[in-house]
């Protein structure tokens, strides 16, 4: 785990899991559905109660005036209560699937940070832990993934968007990769 102080702000890069942390918010690298699935996603629902979170996320889904088309787009987000996590609230948010890096996924990627960052300080939360977003199933490339995220994290920082913000890594690997790019651009 490491620390890095940005503006009146906190960046902690640590391995770990995302489930466990009792911070405002957690970060849900969600489908357009918010239907749940695989990876951080199914970790989330599992640990958040997947009754109950299938169930706020389904009214998201249903609710035109929230996202008329039924789907949540690709880089916006959406707040859920967090139900049985330590944190009190999930944002989920949809992350690129990578395609060769040609098709607008950087700035996808950034928005899915920034819109997070946003809606938390919308809501008054001030720690925040994201996962690796479009790492997983998405095929992000970690190297690219992390500096785009690190500098939409950074900027958020600066801008007062949050106070703390976690990035939770599964595997120690990533959680190298993140390190040594934001010591590189930190």
């Amino acid at each position: 785990m490491r620390h890095w102080k940005i503006g009146p702000g906190q960046l902690v890069i640590r391995q770990g899991d995302i489930t466990t942390l009792d911070v405002d918010c957690v970060v849900n690298a969600a489908n357009p559905q918010l239907a749940g699935g695989g990876g951080v996603d199914g970790a989330i629902h599992r640990a958040a109660g997947i009754a109950q979170l299938r169930q706020a996320c389904q009214a998201i889904i249903d609710d035109p005036g929230q996202l008329p088309t039924g789907q949540l787009p690709v880089g916006q987000a959406v707040l859920t209560l967090g139900f049985d996590l330590p944190a009190r609230y999930i944002i989920h948010t949809v992350g690129p699937i990578w395609r060769g890096g040609v098709h607008g996924e950087s700035e996808q990627l950034r928005s899915s940070y920034q819109s997070s960052l946003k809606l938390a300080h919308q809501h008054a939360l001030a720690t925040i832990a994201f996962p690796a977003l479009s790492c997983g199933a998405y095929g992000y490339p970690i190297p690219q993934a992390a500096r785009i995220a690190l500098d939409a994290i950074r900027q958020g920082l600066l801008d007062g968007l949050a106070a703390q913000v976690h990035m939770v890594l599964h595997d120690h690997a990533a959680c190298e990769t993140w390190l040594a790019t934001a010591s590189d651009i930190l």
